[in-house]
């Protein structure tokens, strides 16, 4: 039979603890000091138990009543109540331990030795100030598709488009790691593609007619710069590797006597280790170079700091310092364009060997990438012939011309 809100207010309590019952195994335990505690039994797989549903008055009647009907329903779907509840308790808890700030911190850990360390700080600044403030204090596994919006469209408002694409990333690969570690169920981050403004397109500028590039050559010769910058300008357009590549090169990675530039892992952008043919010219003039640095680690130490390297900034210096314009002409990294460009239409060289000296993901006809030494020898001839197709066109456009 049911009880009633005035029978359990008028409950006196007794020198032994006892029972007033409602219904389908509700009851209120009134015990010696006047507590008054909700329980509920019921049986799970042939075994009798109990719950607790709290204590009155603070949890009413009606309030243990749905409690109660509550627990009804996960038993009518096989589930245990007590062990749901204790399942439940643990993953609130650990939900207020993995906040975004815990995650991502995690996540920036496992990624950073894979990272240049130019990358790991510009994803540390994005987090601590594009993500953090809105999103750290919160668990990772409350947040949802809305939430990570907000943020992107607070960093899209102040025009940051490239930093909102940046933070869209980032997220996608956080939540990817969390759910990835069973931190969150889903990844809300999927569901942003398309949510913000496009993204504009960045032409680096690079001059990639040969006559004019033949002009840059001989202005490049004339450059008035320190003896290791002007070397490193001259050998930007025969190796055409990335900028930050060429200033990051150590004198432990030149083989001279196989010519091969031998370019480690940790430096590439791809994180896989390339070897670069070294041109007669760019031999000679790494020897002309190695008296000046061959006694410290890298062949272009830095002015201000002699023990790291010149900053890939320093080549587009130069080139403005030789009049050109690094946003409209050409760019650092415009050599790999312009040689992308000009041994591709102009001397007829195949693609794949091309694009696997410029150290990009190149596949064979079954899928597979190419080693770092594929087509070496191949690739040995045709960066000869670029040094002295370079040479033609130095030779016959000269600055005035």
């Amino acid at each position: 039979m049911a009880t009633s809100d005035t029978k359990l207010r008028q409950a006196k309590p007794k020198d032994k603890p006892y029972r007033i019952a409602d219904e389908k195994g509700l009851y209120l335990e009134v015990r010696p000091n006047g507590s008054k505690y909700w329980r509920h039994k019921y049986r799970f797989q042939g075994k009798e138990k109990r719950i607790s549903h709290g204590v009155y008055p603070e949890v009413s009647l009606a309030a243990a009543r749905n409690a109660r009907d509550e627990a009804r329903r996960l038993l009518r779907e096989d589930i245990d109540p007590s062990q749901y509840r204790q399942t439940t308790k643990a993953q609130g808890e650990a939900n207020a331990q993995n906040t975004f700030a815990a995650v991502s911190d995690e996540w920036y850990a496992k990624q950073l030795p894979n990272w240049a360390e130019s990358t790991a700080k510009k994803r540390r600044a994005l987090i601590n100030n594009d993500l953090l403030p809105w999103l750290g204090k919160r668990p990772i596994a409350d947040l949802d598709t809305h939430d990570l919006l907000g943020v992107l469209q607070r960093i899209e408002s102040r025009k940051a488009i490239d930093t909102a694409h940046n933070a869209r990333q980032v997220l996608n690969q956080i939540f990817r790691y969390a759910k990835q570690t069973r931190k969150v169920t889903s990844n809300p981050a999927t569901d942003l593609a398309g949510a913000i403004q496009t993204k504009p397109a960045v032409h680096r500028p690079a001059i990639t007619e040969p006559e004019e590039f033949g002009r840059l050559l001989a202005a490049i010769d004339t450059y008035s710069g320190t003896f290791p910058i002007q070397i490193l300008l001259k050998l930007c357009p025969l190796l055409f590797q990335r900028p930050g590549e060429m200033a990051a090169m150590r004198w432990d990675e030149i083989d001279f006597e196989s010519a091969i530039w031998h370019v480690p892992a940790d430096t590439m952008k791809m994180k896989e280790a390339h070897d670069v043919p070294l041109p007669e010219i760019a031999v000679e003039l790494l020897e002309a170079l190695h008296p000046l640095t061959g006694n410290r680690e890298f062949a272009f130490p830095n002015a201000r700091k002699p023990t790291s390297h010149a900053t890939p900034a320093t080549i587009n210096k130069a080139l403005r310092k030789l009049g050109v314009d690094t946003q409209t002409q050409h760019c650092a990294h415009g050599f790999r364009a312009s040689a992308r460009t000009i041994m591709d239409e102009v001397l007829g060289f195949r693609v794949e060997w091309i694009e696997q000296q410029l150290a990009h993901k190149v596949r064979d006809s079954l899928g597979r990438a190419y080693n770092r030494t594929k087509h070496l020898p191949q690739r040995k001839e045709m960066m000869q012939a670029w040094a002295d197709y370079l040479d033609t066109l130095r030779g016959s456009r000269g600055c005035d011309d």
